[in-house]
């Protein structure tokens, strides 16, 4: 894992030196990403220069530095991520002719490109990456970017002056960078917690969406299209492919996640894995210990409430696995040093509150390996998250009712609050008691109000509805829009939110909110419930193999329990949830309160200081739970505050 950043300057502004010096500080801003090794690689008389930070994974010599040049020249990169059947591609090209000097998969990468041409070449790769490649024949830049975006890649096109880079921090260092602010970014924010690609915080830079291309020709415009694309690889509605029965699609995904996961065992540094106990971590966890010789280490965190704390499930997971366990339990303390610098590890304004266990679990994590693997990813593929079980059950047993009853339900069911709900549930026996019933029951109510068509999503994945009030000057410009032509090829209602889940949520949110926490400290985080293989397969099979009378992630849950016991993670999904409502109120107050004052508010010139200052009077006092709105525009002021910072100290 490392950092990327190129400057291509087709007005040739600048001299070799200056963009040298110039891309070894915009290099320097990621080394948190790269503490191991640094590189650059200038073509003066193009105006190319690319930088790299290297975290040494594979080859941990010189031969594996970067940017590297192809065996016969024509090609540099600079890459960021991990190609995981380099072996494999290396024997082929092997007997093709090419010779290799070192044991990276960035030499293989090159190869690849230079036999079979970069679209090729990108067809074969099994991994998570992000680069950027010169060709020097050609005079041709090409940005790429992973399937399903797991690694980060922006660009930002001005006045003949392209840049990219694996963060907006290392963009920002380029003296002809625009700053200018995103007030639809901002809005996007506040409703959804985080910036859909390809808007960036930046009015001027972009996200290269997942499975795309980036080529800038001489004398050209950068175009932009994709190689790979998840509505191509959906389900059949027409049911032309064989149908499998359980025992062989069970068979299958076994064997589909077991060569993910060997092949994301591939390491020449220390290897473990986060484990939270739920179906997604123990799956992948099951499959490592089973492949491996010695106890794979595991890493977990805990809360002391109970409604939260998923570290007693992954305590017993590992015991019944054999792995070499470590926990840590999330007190006061660790809020109060993590949350004041959860925005130095976020190059814009990123509000998933689960963003601070995952830092913790990352931090403590990196003490023992540099490489963990991660069970992200199955609540899209598997149907895992509870809104789509509760479509399911709504539109399954209610949608013959009339609009207006359906509204009226709703209405009763959010009327009673959060806490009457959640006192109810204490009446149910614990190993059915669902989790965070008052805040499912309110999701419900909301759910039957809603006509039940794909204008369900943008309301579901909405933190809070009106961003405009909050946001003057915003227009909803990058709110959720429904592809017109889906329900064609998707017929059913839960799997088109799971398709949207997975271009907008997966990649911009949960993938983002992962990189950055590692990346943070220097660990490198690998998804094998994210190969794009394991992903077309999934998307080929019928819902009911991932939904099944009311019970999530079915298909999954058939392989885990080859292994591990139902009764270690039948249970109902808690999530990574803090309660931020309470540290709100409690241990932040007085961070919150400095960030939400009127004149910080007014100085950040981004939200309408009146109604923010209603919202978190409301809160604080515990008249109402704003928790989610308010942690959006605490993130994005913490932001704010910590950009001029940086700008003043350079």
């Amino acid at each position: 894992m490392c950092g990327i950043v190129g400057v291509l300057d087709t007005r040739r502004s600048a001299t070799t030196d200056d963009l040298h010096r110039t891309v070894k500080r915009m290099a320097d801003r990621l080394y948190h990403r790269g503490p191991d090794g640094e590189g650059t690689w200038v073509d003066g008389a193009a105006g190319l220069a690319l930088g790299h930070r290297r975290l040494a994974i594979i080859d941990l010599s010189d031969r594996g530095r970067q940017p590297m040049v192809s065996a016969d020249g024509r090609y540099v990169i600079t890459y960021n991520g991990e190609v995981y059947n380099f072996p494999e591609l290396r024997t082929d090209l092997t007997a093709l002719g090419h010779r290799f000097s070192g044991g990276s998969d960035t030499e293989v990468m090159l190869a690849a490109c230079l036999e079979w041409g970069i679209e090729e070449a990108l067809a074969r790769f099994v991994g998570m990456f992000a680069f950027g490649l010169w060709d020097r024949q050609k005079r041709r830049l090409t940005l790429a970017r992973d399937r399903l975006g797991v690694k980060p890649l922006y660009w930002s096109w001005q006045r003949g002056l392209l840049l990219f880079g694996s963060e907006l921090t290392a963009l920002e260092t380029h003296p002809g960078f625009d700053t200018e602010i995103d007030r639809e970014a901002v809005a996007a924010v506040v409703r959804s917690s985080y910036i859909p690609a390809p808007a960036s915080i930046y009015r001027h830079a972009r996200k290269l969406p997942p499975g795309s291309i980036l080529v800038l020709e001489p004398g050209g415009e950068p175009a932009v299209h994709a190689y790979w694309r998840l509505g191509d690889r959906i389900a059949d509605p027409d049911g032309a492919r064989p149908p499998l029965d359980d025992r062989e699609a069970t068979d299958q995904l076994g064997r589909l996640i077991a060569e993910s996961v060997r092949q994301r065992m591939i390491s020449d540094v220390p290897l473990g894995a986060f484990l939270s106990g739920g179906i997604d971590s123990s799956t992948v966890v099951a499959f490592m210990q089973q492949q491996s010789a010695r106890k794979v280490r595991t890493f977990s965190i805990g809360f002391n409430d109970a409604q939260l704390d998923e570290a007693v499930h992954a305590r017993a997971v590992a015991k019944h696995l054999g792995t070499d366990h470590t926990e840590l339990y999330v007190g006061e303390r660790h809020v109060l040093d993590v949350v004041p610098k959860l925005t130095e590890f976020f190059d814009e304004p990123f509000a998933d509150s689960s963003q601070i266990p995952t830092y913790v679990v990352s931090a403590m994590t990196r003490d023992h390996v540099t490489v963990a693997l991660s069970g992200d990813g199955g609540d899209e593929m598997f149907a895992g998250y509870p809104k789509y079980a509760a479509i399911a059950q709504v539109w399954g047993r209610l949608g013959w009712m009339p609009g207006g009853i359906r509204g009226l339900t709703g209405r009763a069911m959010r009327t009673l609050p959060v806490g009457i709900w959640n006192a109810a549930s204490r009446l149910i026996p614990p190993r059915r008691r669902p989790q965070l019933l008052g805040q499912r029951a309110h999701r419900l109510g909301a759910i039957l109000n809603l006509p039940g068509n794909d204008d369900l999503y943008g309301h579901l994945s909405a933190g809070f509805r009106d961003e405009g009030a909050l946001v003057p000057g915003s227009t909803g410009a990058l709110r959720h829009r429904p592809d017109p032509g889906l329900p064609t090829r998707l017929p059913d209602l839960v799997s088109r939110m799971q398709y949207y889940d997975t271009l907008s949520y997966l990649p911009d949110d949960i993938m983002v909110k992962v990189d950055r926490c590692s990346m943070a400290v220097s660990l490198e985080a690998r998804e094998p419930l994210l190969d794009h293989r394991l992903i077309e397969f999934v998307w080929s099979l019928p819902l009911h193999m991932k939904l099944r009378g009311g019970t999530s992630k079915w298909l999954l849950r058939e392989v885990l329990h080859r292994y591990v016991p139902r009764t270690l993670t039948d249970r109902p999904k808690m999530g990574f949830s803090v309660p931020l409502a309470e540290w709100l109120r409690g241990p932040l107050r007085s961070w919150a309160e400095d960030l939400l004052t009127p004149a910080a508010l007014a100085a950040g010139g981004l939200f309408d200081t009146s109604k923010v200052r209603g919202l978190w009077s409301a809160h604080a006092c515990g008249r109402a739970d704003y928790q989610k709105v308010l942690w959006s525009i605490l993130m994005t002021q913490s932001w704010l505050k910590h950009r001029h910072a940086t700008h003043m100290a350079a």
